[in-house]
């Protein structure tokens, strides 16, 4: 077997099956990626706003092909009429799709008394200090009527101290008892269990955490790291305006 037919089946790994079937724009933003970076993995492929463009979703990342495959932009496209950041409003959607096919059991919820009018998805590792800042106000959280979902993001990656702790705490017999123990420093009994921080590891990578907190609101939109509970209620209310 020759390294031509290699790359081949390299390439047929990566590209999915219907490529006969699909525009010649979509055909030609996929081989200019395919030269630029065989290994990239693409979510999806679409009309950008701009025309003579498709914008392609790699993961967290969004970028612009000219529609011969020629061009490519990296970086923000901004409405300028509407004021409106084109880029991360088409992120935003994915990220809402990603987040929402994370089930309410495998998160650790701290949700208000009553109804919740907010919900934010808390990217979170044991050892960050912003992190702890963030749980030590959970009650003043929750009293301004937002719900608290965490999903775990070891900082350090799999298999470290902190990754540990994560599969520690959610394998714990009260899970959010031993989380709120472990924010406030008290290192978790070891223990492991069937668990899903791998996996939320992973998804924090693919809507584009570089960092923790990561506080994500229910439309995908990255609202912040660490906020006050009083900004965190402001940002929200800033996104039903």
């Amino acid at each position: 077997m020759n390294a031509r037919h290699l790359i081949s089946l390299a390439l047929a790994a990566v590209l999915p099956l219907a490529h006969a079937a699909e525009p010649p724009a979509d055909a030609a933003a996929r081989k200019a990626l395919a030269e630029l970076a065989p290994q990239a993995k693409i979510d999806q492929i679409e009309a950008a706003p701009m025309p003579g463009f498709r914008q392609v979703i790699i993961g967290s990342q969004l970028v612009y092909v000219s529609d011969d495959g020629k061009y490519l932009l990296q970086g923000a496209l901004y409405d300028t009429q509407a004021k409106r950041d084109l880029t991360g409003a088409r992120l935003a959607i994915e990220n809402k799709r990603k987040l929402d096919a994370v089930p309410q059991d495998k998160r650790i919820v701290f949700a208000p008394s009553g109804k919740a009018k907010y919900k934010v998805t808390v990217f979170t590792d044991i050892d960050c200090g912003y992190c702890r800042k963030l749980h030590s106000e959970i009650a003043e959280i929750n009293q301004r009527g937002i719900e608290v979902d965490y999903v775990f993001f070891p900082r350090s990656g799999l298999g470290t101290p902190s990754y540990d702790k994560a599969v520690s705490v959610w394998c714990a017999k009260d899970r959010k008892a031993a989380f709120t123990a472990a924010k406030a420093g008290t290192e978790p009994a070891p223990a492991k269990c069937d668990n899903p921080v791998a996996e939320q590891f992973t998804l924090g990578m693919q809507v584009g955490v570089d960092g923790t907190p990561a506080i994500m609101a229910p439309d995908g939109t990255k609202i912040g790291g660490y906020l006050a509970p009083d900004q965190l209620l402001a940002r929200l209310q800033a996104l039903d305006k």
